[in-house]
């Protein structure tokens, strides 16, 4: 049997069943580029069509959201949920509202995060949604009111024990409550875990908003040290300058290193003294203003408009904005500069020609589906202590979270090395994952 061309034949008929979703098609090309020794030793995944199936969502719901904003002017915006596998417990994924939105977009990211739900360790399956709403520049009123009509209709395919969503880009802890309370007011229950990300005053969990970016610090931090370093004294560029980077920054520096540039949509801020992130957190969270402020704030500091973040030479970098955000020729000038590690904060912010320059270089990379698994994982932590009726302090919540993320690159560094590809933790996350999820789909039967 050849492998090889079973696996390129089966992605050709996933592209072709699926036209114009580039993303979720690379998303696809990326796992099933890792499969080629592990299907050698299970060949009976190819017999029981085990690839397609977990390539095809089980469930995809697309919906009309319809709105009113503050002058009374009526708009219309998509909204879906894409509910792809429960082999291993309810779906489990964030909600995302940007005019990026479509489904292909929601596709690649639920399937990614089967993958990276099943490397936490934790009972929960994959799913993604969103809507091509844009909450930037809209008031709270308008907020709330596109949040309510949008669960108006998702409440129905949601649950605690069915899919559990939570926040993504666009969607915090304001679009959060909004959601969750109006899926209280319809279903007249206090049902905690059906949302995670919430209020801590609310059945929320300690760690969470920081979860994702703590974790890929964390996970960076773990794959320096299996060669004998650590973050402690590494120069750290972080793009973007939302949760996940802000909170990266903020682990980063815990840890010893020293972060000396950040960016959004507009540009990017350079401060060889180590990024402020208490005024960070004041410019994008409270203030809700671009990133160009910092510089204006702080004498150090300079304001770069547009261009690449990855100009600024660094010994670690951590995308951490939005997918395909590190091209070919960013990974050519980090490699030049002298980069070490790549860790992925953001989903899929590496395009597979900058990772085939990073891999050849022999910069250690640490993969989305593993290195930024700890927003999931806490939020599966944020079920447990709903189920329980419990709250747990932060150093604990904390802790648990520092133990999820070195056992998601214990697991994924040793089926590397089982698999013949030592060090390869892109290898190691792909088929760990896979192989977890199969494992689980087998045990319930053609279903």
């Amino acid at each position: 049997m050849n492998t090889v061309k079973s696996i390129d034949a089966i992605y050709d008929d996933i592209v072709a069943r699926n036209p114009a979703q580039d993303e979720f098609h690379q998303a696809v090309r990326e796992v099933l580029g890792s499969l080629e020794v592990c299907i050698d030793r299970h060949p009976e995944f190819l017999d029981q069509k085990l690839i397609e199936r977990i390539s095809e969502p089980e469930r995809q719901i697309i919906f009309r959201v319809p709105w009113q904003d503050d002058n009374g002017e009526v708009h219309v915006n998509r909204g879906m949920r894409v509910e792809f596998n429960s082999a291993l417990g309810p779906y489990k994924g964030g909600l995302r509202f940007h005019p990026s939105v479509g489904l292909g977009i929601i596709k690649f990211l639920g399937f990614e995060q089967i993958f990276k739900n099943a490397l936490t360790g934790m009972p929960i399956g994959g799913g993604k949604g969103g809507a091509d709403f844009d909450p930037k520049g809209r008031s709270d009123a308008e907020v709330m009111r596109f949040c309510q009509s949008f669960m108006t209709e998702l409440y129905r395919h949601i649950g605690e024990y069915r899919d559990v969503p939570a926040g993504d880009i666009g969607v915090g802890s304001r679009e959060i409550g909004y959601l969750f309370g109006q899926y209280k007011r319809i279903t007249n229950s206090y049902e905690s875990g059906v949302l995670t990300g919430k209020g801590i005053g609310w059945g929320g969990a300690r760690v969470r908003t920081e979860a994702t970016g703590y974790g890929c610090a964390i996970f960076a931090d773990e794959m320096l040290k299996s060669t004998g370093g650590s973050l402690d004294g590494r120069t750290v560029v972080v793009s973007g300058s939302g949760n996940v980077a802000i909170y990266a920054i903020e682990k980063v520096h815990q840890l010893g290193g020293t972060v000396v540039a950040c960016s959004d949509s507009s540009g990017y801020i350079v401060d060889e003294s180590g990024i402020d992130v208490e005024l960070v957190k004041d410019i994008k969270e409270v203030r809700r203003e671009r990133i160009s402020e910092y510089a204006g704030e702080k004498a150090a500091a300079h304001y770069v408009a547009g261009g690449s973040i990855w100009d600024v030479p660094c010994e670690v970098a951590l995308p951490s904005a939005t997918q395909n955000e590190l091209a070919e020729a960013d990974a050519v000038r980090l490699v030049k500069n002298g980069c070490l590690a790549v860790a992925e904060g953001a989903n899929m912010p590496t395009t597979p020609e900058a990772l085939h320059v990073l891999q050849e270089a022999k910069v250690a990379f640490g993969p989305g589906k593993a290195a930024n698994a700890g927003g999931v994982a806490t939020s599966a932590l944020e079920m447990q202590q709903n189920a329980s009726r419990d709250s747990w302090s932060f150093g604990y919540s904390e802790e648990r979270l520092s133990e999820i993320m070195i056992d998601i690159h214990r697991r994924c560094a040793e089926t590397a090395e089982e698999y013949a590809s030592p060090g390869n933790l892109v290898v190691g996350a792909n088929v760990s994952g896979f192989l977890q999820v199969a494992d689980a789909m087998q045990a319930h039967g053609l279903i």
